[in-house]
């Protein structure tokens, strides 16, 4: 008995961590293969946040503040 709560513990923990993390999961080459890009300069940062990581003006602004962009 004790041995069938582990294997069934075991595979309920294994199927847990299936989905993958989006947040940042872009390479770094995408805004250099697509821009002039330097990312300190808060408009391009913004741009290639939201072209690369498809994300909205708010969240890649304050992505771009994290990063030290102004």
């Amino acid at each position: 008995m004790r041995l069938v709560a582990v294997i069934i513990f075991a595979l309920m923990t294994s199927a847990c961590d299936q989905e993958r993390d989006i947040t940042g999961s872009t390479t770094s080459s995408c805004p250099l293969r697509n821009y002039n890009y330097n990312p300190r300069d808060m408009n391009q940062c913004v741009n290639a946040c939201r072209s690369c990581d498809r994300g909205t003006t708010v969240t890649c602004t304050t992505s771009c503040t994290l990063k030290g962009a102004r």
